[in-house]
Formats: C-alpha cells, structure tokens, sequence
C-alpha cells in the first residue's frame, strides 16, 4: 500500500495564512488581539486564530 498522506500537525500558517489576499466586498471582516507565546512567529499567531474562527481544530480528515 503507497502513503498516501503524512499524518502529524501542519503548520497554520501553511493552511491559513494568505498574506496576498485582497477581501471581497462580501467577505466579513473581523478584528482579534491576541498574543503569541514567546518563540512563536506572529504569523503563525494569527494563522492560528484564523483557523479557530473557521474549522482548524476539526476539519483535517484523510481518507483513501
């Protein structure tokens, strides 16, 4: 059987951080303070607080 997926924790910012992203006129803007424990970069910070506010902590699912 061939892997098909690498198990383990992505980084946020892999997955949610798109610092390009130009929002739409439609999209919800939503302002957060937080702060990081020491040692973790800002944007993996915010990618983070992205993902909590959308479907970080639950969504992962592999399958074959």
């Amino acid at each position: 059987m061939s892997k098909k997926y690498d198990a383990g924790v992505k980084e946020y910012r892999d997955t949610y951080w798109t610092p390009d992203y130009v929002p739409l006129d439609t999209d919800l803007l939503a302002c957060f303070k937080c702060t990081g424990q020491e040692g973790v970069p800002k944007e993996e910070v915010a990618a983070a607080v992205a993902a909590e506010s959308s479907t970080g902590t639950w969504s992962t699912v592999w399958s074959e």
